[in-house]
């Protein structure tokens, strides 16, 4: 909803606004211009707050707001525009001066301010006629206080709730012989977040189950519903080793092998295929490795169709929890065990919550953390009573008890959740690339240079606070990074609240709101499909190609250089695992770039020599690029923080004062010529982490590395000929 971002749209804005650079070059072209650009925002923030609770009620007030959301992005990108070249000027060290600005310039620029004046000013307009903020009272500016992190996301170690029953029906169904004619396919279907698969891993760790079935074998399925890959998790499931690319064939050979007749219970989680030839070539597959036809699937979907083409009998319709069962979850959650007793009043209304979350375990689950160290009365009703229970009711109410949550969550982690819908329902994200990409959007703090504030440590804590709320789960904690997932429900939430601005292209026809501003591609089109597409949405801040692990996808040259002309405010472009052989110059031409995501992009050799152009660049990741070419011109890349590097050309030799002075993550993965670091790593003074993986001719590390003081971890791992007591001087 509006109130998701706006508020802190505007806070941005009017920071940015009289920010001494930005006020003092804008001031340059016209003072009045910006005074009235300050008046008018200061009005604006003032009333939004009543605008925004008025505008359930009013279909004129929604798409005022709807238009002040793309007048406020306009408005970003014109003084970020600013800010981009006062920073190329300041390189250049070229007074920014009234004698310095080109007329031209002075001219453009001071049209693109008055014409977001005339928008701000006609929203303005219609504001006044509501009478807007008359009856607001003033609110209390907190600061957002970060909650110490409760685990509070649970294994299957845990109890689950209301299911022993359930649990019982499906092992019943597990254990009974069968003919030899068909697999036995077992479909749990339910809405999300229902727990078919709590109940599904439940019924995979019975005891009896195991002595059933020697081998288990579970495979998340979601909405890539490919037979080779399917095979591969299997394989990988079963031996941990990866095996992409393989035919069909090769991988029906060694499933055979691994799996040696036994009897199996394979769950596949999460389907969403409706292809009855898609199935069916999976089902004989998997018939063909079952020796003594004992062999069972449990299948979970919410879709009653993939339930009928996948099922050989029934699907097992999951119900909702019982209300005794939804009220021992709740306070579960809500309260640390034993405390509820001590708060009777609350009791009452955990009652009436429970009703509207119909049953929903996840709904339970999360208005129990929503809840958690709330001991007043009012606290509760609050939550009880809340008018958006009785909005935007879908199938049964649970999204409206998501949308609550999220109503709870400080402004810019909603900004940080709604980012997460861009990506295909059962990612498995990485705090590493989701922080760059934070940051590269602005939803983190912009990069200062004090000491004492980091904005990648920022983004590690907005991660961890939307864990201990509850919207993200199955967290792996990889030392340097977590991996994590988000519930299809939270998925589902974060898409609502996000409002057209993240659109991911699947295989369907091609259309989008205006509104879009980040935008990923799941399939490849041809150039002429998606031309007028793309001229629509001037906007857009993210190109994201998503192409499943161990993949590669054709990308258009000409498709790239298209986005690049339509879309002059890109801060992301993501183009992991394409085959692209170069990159069009032009993309040197985006001023507003912060990150550049080229990792195993295998055929590509070299960046353009005009890199050094994007001074904005935060994060470059030039990850598994086996032939790539590592240029000089990168350490040119002043206001980088993030480098990932590889290749079989090491160029870069030295690094000069005030280059990469604000670098702080340092990646080398197999640069096979690479025997020693460069020449001036003591002028890298902000690095906090520096990683070698098959740097395999590395032999020593600088003395100079001492002189890091914020350097705080090394990780060397399968460089067999590095020598650990650095360099011989002299």
């Amino acid at each position: 909803m509006a109130e998701s971002f706006l508020s802190i749209i505007a806070d941005t804005l009017l920071k940015n606004i009289i920010s001494p650079s930005i006020k003092q070059t804008i001031s340059l072209l016209n003072a009045s211009d910006l005074k009235r650009l300050e008046e008018t925002m200061t009005y604006i923030k003032a009333v939004l707050l009543d605008a925004e609770k008025l505008q359930q009620h009013n279909q004129t007030l929604r798409l005022s707001l709807t238009k002040l959301r793309g007048v406020f992005y306009d408005a970003e990108d014109v003084l970020d525009e600013f800010r981009c070249d006062a920073l190329r000027k300041e390189l250049n060290t070229v007074r920014f001066s009234s004698i310095s600005i080109p007329f031209a310039y002075s001219l453009r620029m001071g049209h693109k301010i008055k014409k977001i004046n005339e928008r701000l000013e006609t929203i303005a307009t219609d504001f006044k006629r509501f009478n807007l903020g008359e009856n607001v009272q003033i609110l209390q500016n907190r600061p957002y206080v970060v909650q110490s992190h409760r685990d509070t996301h649970s294994l299957m170690t845990s109890k689950v709730l209301g299911r022993d029953q359930d649990k019982e029906n499906i092992i019943d169904l597990l254990v009974q012989p069968r003919g030899v004619e068909t697999m036995t396919v077992i479909p749990i279907v339910g809405i999300g977040g229902l727990g078919k698969t709590t109940l599904a891993q439940f019924v995979y760790n019975d005891e009896r189950v195991s002595r059933c079935f020697p081998l288990k074998l579970w495979v998340c399925v979601s909405e890539f519903f490919d037979v080779a890959r399917l095979l591969c998790e299997i394989i990988f499931y079963i031996n941990h080793e990866r095996c992409d690319g393989l035919p069909v064939n090769a991988l029906l050979t060694l499933l055979q092998s691994l799996i040696e007749g036994k009897n199996f219970l394979l769950i596949l989680d999460d389907v969403w295929n409706e292809d009855r030839v898609k199935w069916d070539e999976l089902k004989a597959i998997l018939m063909k490795l079952d020796y003594l036809h004992q062999s069972k699937i449990i299948v979970t979907t919410r879709s009653l169709a993939v339930a009928s083409i996948m099922g050989t009998q029934s699907p097992f319709e999951l119900e909702a929890l019982s209300h005794e069962d939804s009220l021992s979850l709740l306070l579960k959650w809500a309260f640390n065990q034993g405390d509820e007793e001590r708060y009777p009043n609350l009791l009452p209304i955990a009652d009436e919550i429970v009703k509207k979350c119909k049953g929903v375990p996840l709904a339970v689950r999360t208005m129990g953390s929503l809840l958690y160290g709330k001991t007043r009365q009012r606290d509760w009703e609050l939550i009880r009573d809340n008018h958006i229970w009785k909005l935007d009711q879908q199938e049964t109410g649970i999204l409206a008890a998501l949308k609550l949550s999220d109503n709870h969550l400080p402004h810019h982690l909603k900004r940080c959740l709604a980012y997460l819908s861009l990506f295909p329902k059962d990612t498995l994200y990485d705090t590493d690339y989701i922080i760059q990409s934070w940051l590269a959007n602005g939803f983190l703090p912009s990069p200062v240079q004090e000491d004492d504030v980091c904005c990648e440590d920022i983004g590690l804590q907005y991660f961890k606070d939307l864990w201990s709320k509850g919207f993200v789960q199955d967290v792996d904690d990889k030392v340097t990074f977590y991996n994590f997932k988000i519930h299809d429900l939270i998925h589902d939430l974060a898409l609502s609240v996000s409002q057209e601005e993240c659109l991911t292209i699947y295989q369907q026809t091609i259309s989008a709101s205006e509104n879009v501003r980040h935008l990923a591609f799941a399939e490849h089109y041809p150039m002429r499909t998606l031309q007028p597409f793309l001229k629509k949405l001037k906007g857009v801040r993210t190109l994201v190609n998503l192409t499943p692990w161990g993949q590669c996808r054709e990308v258009e040259k000409t498709f790239l250089s298209a986005c690049i002309s339509y879309f002059k405010y890109l801060r992301l472009i993501e183009l992991e695992n394409c085959t692209l052989k170069a990159l069009p110059k032009s993309i040197c031409t985006l001023k507003h770039l912060k990150c550049l995501n080229l990792s195993s992009c295998h055929n590509l050799r070299r960046v353009p020599k005009s890199i050094h152009k994007l001074q904005s660049l935060l994060t470059l990741r030039l990850f598994n690029l086996p032939r790539f070419q590592v240029s000089d011109n990168l350490r040119r890349l002043i206001n980088l923080r993030f480098l990932e590097i590889s290749g079989d050309d090491m160029q870069l030799r030295e690094v000069r004062p005030g280059n990469w002075s604000s670098l702080r993550f340092l990646y080398f993965f197999k640069c096979t010529t690479l025997k020693c670091l460069f020449e001036g790593m003591e002028n890298v003074t902000s690095l906090k982490d520096l990683n070698f993986k098959y740097c395999y001719e590395l032999e020593s590390l600088p003395r100079s590395l001492k002189f890091l003081v914020k350097l705080e971890d090394i990780f060397i791992i399968s460089c067999p000929k590095i020598n650990l007591l650095m360099e011989p001087q002299g």
